[in-house]
């Protein structure tokens, strides 16, 4: 699985917003893995921030 979808995945089976830092706790990945990754999707519009600072999935 590629880094965008174990997040995705994450944020789906959290059920509500998270921060980078919870991310890469639940995942494993590495901090700067998430943030990356994040930036990009956050550019894509797959993410968005209901919240300030936290992320969940767009409704598509």
């Amino acid at each position: 699985m590629e880094e965008k979808d174990i997040i995705l995945d994450a944020m789906k089976k959290a059920g509500e917003p998270l921060n980078a830092g919870k991310i890469a706790e639940m995942t494993g990945l590495d901090r700067k893995v998430v943030d990356k990754t994040m930036n990009a999707m956050k550019k894509d519009g797959s993410i968005v921030s209901p919240v300030r600072c936290k992320w969940e999935p767009a409704q598509k």
